[in-house]
């Protein structure tokens, strides 16, 4: 049994956030993969629940007239590993969520509440963080749009106030045209495991007379640091090189002096470390190669 003192429906956004303000202490729940498992534990014992699971408005993948990629905050992985829209402008983001726990756990969780668990490991950041998504968040007092690196405040700590409500992840035109990535996963056990590392690799490359040149590049970790980790002088390092075997060793050093791992049971900080530079060039590797066929 669940020790949960109320559970609220509300028929559209609207009437959700009224009742968000009506409970300030209340928990969203969709999918329930994470909250169920929390009360179940004791840690949210005694909550009240807002669900928003069957808010149509908070569903699928709209790609609006300029070009922007709209995913609804309760969309489940598996439908966004199975978008059309997605499978044509941003795979990289269905792969990654592609490898969250099982078929079971796809099914029923969901992108928003992958990112406002602010979990270092979630398998959706690095991907989002390093396509530049944009995060909607509304209240009864209006909305507002927040980057990913600004959402993230530490570990399992995120910018959502009580009374405020995630309703879709935007990735710009900009951000994916173009472009091409890759995420690997690095994990203990091969299936419905979480991450002991993470890696994604977005990257833009433009064939001219001296070489293939790395126009762009966007990598970030999971589990390298308390929240996902944008490694910005690695990519200002790698932006205008020539794409060559060279150019992978380099990124491979600049990323074991950028990334800060901790220890603990799961792995050793000098072990993330090592096998840190290797997931990233393996991921730039993938990301660069599929330019080709872009």
């Amino acid at each position: 049994m669940y020790d949960i003192e109320g559970y609220y429906q509300g028929e559209n956004v609207g009437e959700t956030l009224r009742l968000l303000e009506v409970h300030p202490r209340a928990k969203i729940i969709c999918g329930g993969s994470d909250v169920l498992i929390r009360i179940r534990e004791g840690k949210l014992s005694g909550c009240e629940l807002v669900g928003i699971r069957h808010l149509r408005e908070l569903e699928g993948v709209e790609r609006r007239e300029n070009g922007d990629i709209y995913i609804g905050a309760a969309t489940s992985f598996s439908h966004i590993t199975n978008d059309p829209i997605i499978q044509s402008c941003i795979p990289v983001l269905g792969e990654a969520v592609d490898q969250v726990g099982g078929p079971q756990v796809r099914n029923i969780g969901t992108i928003g509440g992958n990112i406002c668990n602010g979990a270092v490991s979630a398998d959706s950041a690095p991907t989002a963080f390093s396509l530049d998504a944009k995060l909607r968040i509304v209240s009864s007092a209006g909305e507002r749009v927040s980057g990913m690196e600004e959402f993230y405040l530490g570990p399992g700590r995120v910018d959502l106030k009580p009374v405020e409500l995630l309703t879709h992840v935007i990735v710009p035109r900009e951000n994916y045209q173009g472009y091409t990535g890759h995420y690997i996963k690095y994990s203990m056990r091969d299936a419905m495991d979480i991450a002991t590392l993470s890696c994604c690799v977005v990257c833009k490359t433009s064939g001219q007379l001296q070489g293939n040149i790395l126009t762009d590049i966007r990598i970030t970790f999971g589990v390298a640091a308390p929240v996902p980790l944008r490694l910005r002088r690695t990519e200002d390092r790698l932006r205008g090189q020539v794409v060559n075997e060279e150019l992978f060793q380099i990124m491979e050093r600049s990323v074991r002096e950028e990334i800060n791992p901790r220890d603990s049971w799961r792995a050793s900080k000098a072990f993330r470390l090592q096998i840190g530079g290797e997931i990233a060039a393996r991921a730039f590797r993938e990301a660069a190669a599929k330019q080709k066929e872009a």
